[in-house]
């Protein structure tokens, strides 16, 4: 059983975000592939397991590399000062809601959805929200925000042809991706032994969105 992420984790992610550059990574690699980089992976493989339970669909994983993309960034610190995982059915739509679980120095946050339609699922998206099952989302959504759900932004400023300015659903006509969040204010959650049961219990509670998604 995996029982949290160590202590050591924690501090690690914090000294990198304090000492991010090369030379203090190389220094201190071993501690992040101990504490780190393999209970991650422990991590997933115990979470998919669980999401399977929850979904009925084989889940896979994905740890995301701690180097960052400095190609594009004005910000060129090599290193991502935390962890991110991503967890996907393997079977079906080529490009299904993905769960999320991010670990930065000073908190824990897992959601669900997709950052980005591509354009055959934001079509699809759009005619689905224009219809009767656009009131039902949006009920769900206030549902879950009331909850203390946190939704992702909405990306555009108005709503797109053809659609009325004034739609009824215009704020989730102006979104090109959904996506939902539980924040946890600390890192307590993923150091604990339950952080498995922590984590299930949360995207139990996102799990609409997923559904939603998933029928596009």
């Amino acid at each position: 059983m995996f029982e949290g992420f160590s202590k050591e984790a924690i501090k690690f992610l914090k000294d990198l975000k304090a000492n991010n550059n090369r030379e203090w990574f190389t220094e201190h690699k071993k501690v992040y592939e101990t504490e780190v980089k393999g209970p991650a992976q422990h991590f997933c493989d115990e979470m998919s397991t669980a999401l399977q339970k929850l979904t009925g669909a084989p889940h896979g994983s994905k740890v995301f590399r701690i180097h960052r993309d400095v190609r594009f960034s004005k910000d060129k610190t090599p290193y991502n000062a935390h962890l991110h995982i991503s967890f996907f059915p393997v079977e079906g739509a080529d490009h299904p809601p993905h769960w999320f679980f991010g670990l930065d120095p000073t908190s824990l946050t897992v959601g669900v959805g997709n950052f980005m339609f591509e354009k055959g699922r934001l079509e699809s998206f759009r005619r689905r929200v224009d219809g009767k099952e656009g009131a039902t989302l949006a009920k769900t959504l206030a549902k879950l925000e009331k909850g203390g759900v946190r939704l992702g932004r909405i990306d555009l400023k108005r709503v797109p042809a053809p659609y009325d300015k004034d739609h009824p659903q215009g704020d989730l006509l102006r979104r090109k991706g959904l996506s939902a969040w539980v924040d946890f204010k600390d890192t307590k959650p993923a150091t604990s032994k339950d952080v498995i049961k922590t984590c299930a219990a949360s995207f139990k509670k996102i799990k609409p969105v997923y559904d939603w998604l998933s029928a596009l």
